[in-house]
């Protein structure tokens, strides 16, 4: 199956892409929201990548094996527009809103980073362009600014901290969880390596000081959009130290 699952935590789910093509890594933050669309989703990848492999048809298959269903996501969160990583947007909010889980009313919520929508409203269809696609229907009903993103279950409140990290994109970000010490990074930082920047809107320049922000946070798991040769999760302070002093040196 393309997709492996990883439970870092009773609340976070790793979906790691294993197939041949292009697709990012998928993480799901269970049970944070009120009603019955509690799930939180970040970048649910392509729907069919370059080798027609069907990306998000395996997610789903992965998900549903721990219980987690697409149309009981409340909100996707997307760390930037690029193909790889929100095309499946559109058929989560769609699945959510025929599946009358809530008698009908209501559908999964959209968020962005408002330079990350202004980027996308900009460049989004070129960048499909680039990948032979026509470009994804993207209406974040949530816009993402800097600082704590509070939601709540009903039962407990968990602050999610978003940090604004161009570099990859201009308007790409992070997720931090500081309860859990969990970092994830999109398409900023990988295990031993960076995401590229030579796309539209990227900068080195601005990608070395994202990496230098999050170096500075107290971490002990980084979920990172990619894997590599190396590795996919990092686990564990002080690997997560050694890979960020490693992308220091090298990149």
């Amino acid at each position: 199956m393309p997709h492996l699952g990883k439970r870092i935590a009773d609340d976070i789910y790793c979906y790691i892409w294993q197939g041949r093509g292009n697709n990012c890594n998928t993480y799901v933050l269970a049970s944070l929201l009120r009603g019955k669309r509690p799930h939180v989703i970040i970048d649910p990848g392509f729907l069919v990548n370059e080798l027609g492999e069907r990306c998000f048809d395996s997610l789903v298959r992965t998900m549903q094996a721990d219980g987690l269903r697409a149309e009981e996501i409340g909100l996707i969160v997307n760390t930037h527009t690029h193909p790889d990583h929100c095309q499946a947007t559109e058929a989560i909010v769609e699945a959510s809103a025929r599946s009358g889980v809530d008698g009908g009313v209501g559908q999964a919520l959209t968020a962005l980073s408002v330079p990350e929508a202004e980027y996308y409203s900009a460049v989004g269809e070129k960048m499909f362009a680039m990948f032979g696609m026509n470009a994804a229907k993207l209406d974040p009903c949530i816009y993402l600014v800097e600082g704590d993103l509070v939601l709540s279950n009903g039962n407990r409140k968990v602050a999610l901290r978003v940090l604004h990290t161009p570099g990859h994109s201009p308007g790409s970000i992070c997720i931090y969880w500081p309860d859990r010490k969990v970092l994830v990074t999109g398409d900023v930082l990988f295990y031993a390596s960076v995401g590229r920047t030579d796309f539209p809107g990227g900068s080195i320049t601005d990608l070395k000081q994202s990496i230098e922000k999050l170096a500075q946070l107290d971490v002990e798991y980084v979920l990172p959009g990619h894997s590599t040769e190396l590795g996919s999760v990092v686990e564990g302070r002080e690997k997560v130290r050694r890979n960020f002093n490693a992308v220091r040196m090298f990149f």
